[in-house]
């Protein structure tokens, strides 16, 4: 199952493993877009089926993982968590969540909970956390996620969702060995990729010389979705992958490349701050974390 799967580095992973036989769920809030990824894959003889999924909306991530068992009752080798929404306006959810912290972390760490059940029933199951390198940036205010006290600043929003995607990534890897699960928990980056993430953000501004310049920017430092996907892929499927393990491009900055093992700022490596995360993100989700 992959998140985002209607576009950009989703898309990429999500052709490239159902041309090596993989059976994908193209996770996907936009019905149309993912039956397009969707028909493109089954077009040429592989096996792909549509998934409804609003990751900014609890109800929808409760809907589409209870589908998610009853499509796989033999149990899913491996979820990429991969959607995201980047540098939005304020904007808040159904639930009072801002919606890139809702979006890219609380719907993703809820979403994998509720399916941790069926990525337990596979041997060498996988969960890989799609992150970035602005989780460098600004950090994490754990005492106001939500921006309630906090003026609003939508890079700061963007970076702290993406630190709090790796400290789940590690706090999650962490459980699982306690909890002696077959289930590996690893995080990856693609860089700088021509997607539309940008555009979408400048987009919701409704900004058209915004739009423009973020479509121009992706498109002339950008590498293609299928290089982006690269460090996300070998996370997901190479024998040599351990649990906690972080992946990057492998040029300069980050930015560009194949696939190396990279590192995290101290902030995202922080066992205080991901206990802490985890339990937060249990109350605002009211989903039972597993593993305990």
């Amino acid at each position: 199952m992959i998140t985002g799967a209607n576009s950009g580095i989703g898309r990429a992973c999500a052709v490239a493993l159902a041309s090596r036989n993989a059976r994908v769920l193209v996770a996907a809030r936009s019905v149309e877009r993912g039956t397009a990824v969707v028909e493109k894959i089954t077009s040429v003889g592989g096996r792909a089926e549509l998934l409804e999924l609003d990751l900014a909306d609890l109800a929808s991530v409760r809907r589409a993982a209870a589908e998610v068992g009853e499509r796989a009752p033999e149990g899913l080798d491996l979820l990429i968590n991969n959607a995201g929404v980047m540098a939005t306006p304020l904007k808040r959810t159904a639930e009072g969540f801002e919606l890139q912290f809702a979006t890219n972390h609380l719907g993703h760490a809820a979403l994998t909970w509720l399916l941790m059940p069926r990525l337990r029933q596979r041997p060498g199951a996988r969960v890989v956390t799609v992150s970035s390198f602005t989780h460098k940036g600004r950090g994490l205010d754990l005492d106001d996620p939500n921006f309630d006290q906090r003026r609003y600043n939508s890079g700061q929003a963007y970076s702290q969702s993406k630190i709090a995607n790796l400290l789940f990534m590690f706090e999650l890897d962490r459980r699982l060995r306690t909890d002696g699960a077959d289930v590996l928990s690893v995080a990856a980056h693609p860089g700088i990729v021509d997607t539309e993430l940008a555009a979408n953000s400048a987009r919701m501004r409704a900004s058209d010389f915004i739009e423009k310049a973020a479509n121009l920017f992706s498109k002339t430092t950008g590498q293609s979705p299928e290089q982006g996907a690269l460090p996300l892929l070998y996370a997901a499927t190479m024998a040599d992958v351990r649990g906690g393990d972080y992946f990057g491009p492998d040029g300069l900055g980050e930015l560009r490349g194949g696939p190396k093992r990279v590192a995290t700022s101290a902030e995202a490596q922080s066992i205080s701050d991901a206990r802490r995360l985890w339990e937060i993100t249990a109350e605002l989700t009211s989903v039972t974390p597993d593993p305990v």
